[in-house]
């Protein structure tokens, strides 16, 4: 992989004038020297005075934290993004634990419902089976042919909001600005990318200003081989390329992964990505209560994507620790869903949910669930709001000295409970984290800042170890190594602090440091030609980009 900072070198010399200011890549703005603006035929075309880059951060701030709602700050840097990409990226990077709840969970929730009415320049591509045998015209127009990541959505589970059908292109065009902003990948070689099958859901059908297309979504065979076509025309285009599927719904999810999961470099954010944050999480958890991780018993509400993926790596994590077979590891998981706990007598059970249904009482309630099997640590992957009540919250701390909480569900507004309620109902003794962020909460004299486990601390680390060294799979045990990494990165002072993930202003690093850790699986697994380098977080790091304009001069009072 070649030094991302040098992606633009040969399109700069093409591009000049009004031409120039338009593409997001190359434009710098007022930050054109005298000199570039004559020869790049831009005299005239921008106001005199030019610009430095943290002058132009500081307009971007000016203007940002004017804004009076989070979807309107969203949309703001949206815009940025589409007028200057170097600058939008400064300004995250710079600002990452103000800017990523707006560009990605909890606002981008808020965005994706909204995107029909909040569209300004189209990104990405929208993809459907209108063109079956044409996808290739689809990728002819995209402007850029280096592309090293792909995040997909057919729009049927967004967040914790159900079908959005072709409104849920905000989720992989904000992932992707996370790949950038938390592990340097360059913009220009990542594709977002909606596949639009229809939708279901009633609202969008009726409603003129939807963008998508106006029918119900193709399901079976049709969808099937879709697909299929979809992967192989983007294997044999992009065949550097890492593909994430993203949002998709779990009758879909669990299958397409295994489906392609051996023919391509594929994975599933929510189901491995999840899993690796979650698994991070517990064993960060565990230097705060002193135990080992065969010690736990993990109860989980909701048996989807989520909560099956981070049982599944779990239950590697123990098999690895070599104290438990697979069928142990196993049962120190619990799922309760919709219907009570899975259990073998039940016969609604999805495939999914099998090897996780053990030989117990049916349970309905959570309590009783709680009471009966006293966990060790309760995880809300459900996408229910408040069902983590006071009466769960109060017997777990009964039952553990720090029981460890974890409200998972994106966004805000669907966490099974906040961080306040967790800390108050637990006399502060609960070891808590959220999908989304939540303020620091104040309990009996202590400051407790609330650990958010947001997928961003694991996959663009992923994405940047596995396209660096050009691995063609990615399996389970990359994402293994990323959770362990992940919680070797959390302090004592952010434990100390209630933290259980590393501070967001540290995510560069983190990613680096899961980069080189999934670049060491695939040399250890065989899964990349490349020649070892000798220091792979050095290797890794030379490969990120840093948002800066290639030329500096001095500029400051510069007028024509």
């Amino acid at each position: 992989m070649s030094e991302n900072n040098n992606f633009s070198d040969s399109t700069n010399n093409e591009l000049k004038g009004i031409d120039l200011l338009r593409n997001a890549i190359l434009n710098r703005g007022t930050a054109f020297t005298i000199e570039e603006r004559t020869r790049l035929g831009l005299s005239g075309l921008l106001p005199p005075r030019v610009n430095t880059m943290d002058e132009q951060v500081l307009r971007v701030l000016d203007n940002f934290y004017k804004k009076t709602s989070d979807l309107e700050k969203y949309i703001y840097l949206l815009d940025l993004k589409d007028r200057n990409e170097n600058l939008f990226y400064r300004a995250v990077i710079e600002n990452i634990e103000e800017m990523m709840p707006i560009i990605y969970t909890p606002t981008v929730g808020q965005a994706c419902v909204e995107y029909s009415r909040i569209i300004r320049r189209p990104r990405g591509l929208y993809i459907s089976p209108d063109f079956h045998s044409r996808i290739d015209e689809c990728l002819d127009n995209w402007p850029h042919q280096d592309v090293r990541i792909i995040c997909v959505t057919d729009g049927e589970r967004i967040l914790g909001l159900g079908d959005q059908g072709a409104n849920g292109m905000g989720i992989p065009v904000g992932k992707l600005s996370l790949y950038t902003a938390c592990a340097g990948i360059h913009p220009a070689t990542t594709l977002p990318i909606t596949i639009d099958m229809g939708t279901n859901n009633e609202r969008l059908l009726n409603d003129p200003l939807y963008i998508g297309l106006n029918r119900r979504r193709i399901t079976g065979p049709a969808y099937d081989s879709f697909l299929d076509e979809f992967i192989h025309v983007m294997q044999d285009r992009y065949p550097n390329a890492l593909i994430q599927f993203e949002d998709f719904a779990n009758h879909n999810a669990f299958r397409l992964l295994h489906k392609y999961r051996d023919r391509a470099c594929v994975f599933n954010d929510d189901i491995q990505g999840t899993a690796s944050v979650t698994l991070a999480g517990v064993y960060a958890s565990l230097r705060l209560t002193g135990m080992n991780l065969s010690d736990q018993k993990l109860l989980f509400l909701g048996a989807g994507e989520a909560g099956i993926g981070i049982a599944d790596l779990t239950v590697s994590a123990l098999m690895e620790e070599g104290r438990l077979s697979e069928r142990e590891a196993r049962q120190r998981c619990l799922f309760v869903d919709s219907r009570g706990l899975v259990v073998k007598s039940r016969t609604d059970l999805a495939e999914h949910k099998l090897t996780y249904a053990h030989d117990h009482e049916p349970l309905i309630a959570l309590l009783d669930v709680v009471k009966q099997h006293k966990p060790t640590a309760l995880i809300g992957v459900s996408g229910q709001p408040q069902t983590f009540t006071r009466d769960v919250v109060n017997e777990m701390a009964k039952i553990n000295d720090k029981p460890i909480i974890f409200a998972l569900s994106n966004p805000t507004s669907k966490a099974e409970c906040s961080a306040e309620e967790a800390y108050h109902w637990s006399n502060g003794r609960a070891i808590y984290a959220s999908g989304s962020p939540f303020k620091p909460v104040q309990y009996s004299g202590q400051t407790f800042i609330p650990g958010q486990g947001n997928n961003s601390y694991i996959f663009p680390g992923v994405g940047l170890g596995v396209i660096s060294v050009g691995a063609r799979r990615v399996p389970d045990s990359m994402f293994l190594a990323a959770a362990k990494t992940l919680a070797e990165q959390v302090t004592d002072e952010d434990l100390a602090m209630g933290r259980l993930f590393p501070a967001l202003n540290r995510i560069r690093d983190v990613s680096a440091a899961i980069a080189a850790a999934v670049a060491d699986v695939a040399f250890r697994e065989g899964l990349t030609e490349m020649a070892r380098p000798e220091h792979l977080l050095d290797f890794v790091k030379s490969n990120m980009y840093h948002p800066q304009y290639k030329q500096r001069a001095e500029m400051d009072e510069a007028v024509f």
